[in-house]
């Protein structure tokens, strides 16, 4: 049950369509590492000041979980590896940053936290495709 939890997903048979997911989960997760967690490690007092104002207890601590959830996240998402956790823990976080942070800017401002979103939240459901490192740990312990 746990094991389908961290390494399951959906099996597509199609290849164009697996090709596809590993395409849009690859970028997404390089894009997610690269462009937005590398660049909050270690968390600005900025940052920590902004997570503070969103009502987190223990910003600091709470800085810390956002910025490991964007850059580590982003490396099993592009992985394929741990697939679903790693994509939840960016899910959260561009909820938070989308619905909390960003709530009272412009769609265009948050328009990029809800893409993040909304991409997370299919790989959550659906897993890495068959092309990612979760499905080598699956087909080994058939």
């Amino acid at each position: 049950m746990i094991k389908r939890l961290l390494f399951g997903g959906a099996v597509i048979e199609s290849i164009p369509a697996n090709v596809g997911l590993a395409i849009l989960r690859i970028f997404t997760g390089l894009s997610m590492a690269m462009g937005h967690g590398l660049g909050k490690l270690p968390p600005s007092e900025q940052f920590v000041t902004i997570t503070g104002d969103l009502g987190f207890p223990v910003p600091e601590f709470f800085a810390w979980l956002a910025a490991f959830s964007e850059f580590g996240g982003g490396l099993l998402l592009a992985l394929g590896l741990l697939t679903r956790p790693g994509a939840f823990f960016i899910w959260f976080t561009m909820l938070v940053a989308g619905f909390f942070q960003h709530a009272a800017d412009p769609f265009s401002t948050k328009e990029m936290a809800f893409l993040y979103l909304v991409i997370t939240g299919m790989f959550v459901v659906i897993g890495s495709g068959k092309y990612g490192v979760d499905t080598l740990i699956r087909e080994r312990d058939l």
